[in-house]
């Protein structure tokens, strides 16, 4: 009961995305086997649980070759809901309060090179069908404004302004950001635009991006069409909507531009989110140095 209790607070009072309620359902729904077993009679007793329990479940996960990454996501998942429990009186203690998570290397975002992404786009002029126009509009908005996956999906007709060229995005816990585009993604949204005009009558929902039958695009299916996609690029080991997401950020960065402003265009909470893209940046200009210099 208090685990349903937490994911509601989540959705409707945090504004957290189902997607991210989901996972800390996942996540708490894995602890409560570990304690007391999957049986349908097992009950959740949070006053039960020490410090002990956390630790044991943190190395049964590391024991099943769980990523000290997921670890200590999972791990944060379990600190959110003890803080809840303490919060409305439900314990008196956290077990979790004193518990940190395995060390992760950091690994740098993957991204396609802006040569690649040219490319990319240029073969898919070659498609007149109507999924290959919206899988170039698709590919380019998220190259060009760094959108997350679930914010292209939710973009609606209203969100797209062809004559300003302006999207208006509406990011985690319903935040909205305008992101500014140039003359060839309108151009490219112009021609998704009219040739969904001549195949599809009346799109559901009112959704810009959606499929041939009119129905909306959802995540998984977006990220099919960019990993499809993202195929025809060689030696790129992760093909995802989010590796788009990451070659925006980069590229903006490798052109001059300020660490604050891409920032914002992310919509990312705090600064230290976007930090990691100036180490791909150094890395990046490392490897002209040593390819350039005489005496590298």
């Amino acid at each position: 009961m208090v685990i349903k209790l937490f994911l509601q607070y989540l959705q409707y009072e945090k504004n957290y995305s189902v997607h991210t309620v989901e996972s800390y359902k996942n996540d708490l729904r894995q602890f409560k086997e570990f304690v007391f077993g999957n049986s349908v009679d097992a009950v959740f007793q949070p006053e039960k649980i020490d410090d002990v329990w956390i630790r044991r479940w943190v190395v049964s996960l590391m024991n099943d070759d769980y990523s000290p990454l997921s670890v200590s996501r999972k791990l944060s998942s379990l600190k959110s809901f003890f803080r809840y429990l303490c919060k409305n009186e439900y314990i008196e203690t956290n077990p979790v309060k004193n518990i940190r998570g395995p060390k992760a290397e950091k690994s740098l975002p993957h991204f396609v090179k802006d040569s690649d992404m040219k490319e990319l786009l240029l073969d898919l002029d070659n498609e007149d069908a109507f999924e290959g126009e919206r899988d170039k509009a698709i590919l380019d908005v998220f190259y060009t404004t760094g959108i997350r996956c679930a914010e292209l999906a939710g973009l609606k007709n209203g969100d797209v302004d062809i004559q300003a060229k302006t999207i208006k995005v509406t990011g985690k816990r319903n935040k909205q950001r305008i992101i500014p585009f140039a003359d060839t993604l309108m151009d490219v949204l112009q021609s998704y635009i009219n040739i969904r005009s001549e195949t599809i009558e009346s799109p559901e929902g009112n959704f810009f991006f959606v499929r041939k039958n009119g129905r909306a695009l959802s995540n998984s299916i977006i990220y099919g069409i960019v990993n499809k996609r993202l195929s025809r690029i060689r030696n790129l080991s992760k093909k995802s909507p989010h590796v788009l997401r990451h070659t925006f950020a980069t590229s903006m960065l490798n052109n001059g531009a300020d660490l604050s402003a891409v920032k914002e265009l992310l919509g990312h909470a705090s600064l230290s989110s976007t930090e990691v893209y100036t180490h791909i940046t150094f890395e990046e200009l490392k490897k002209a140095y040593y390819q350039a210099h005489p005496r590298a």
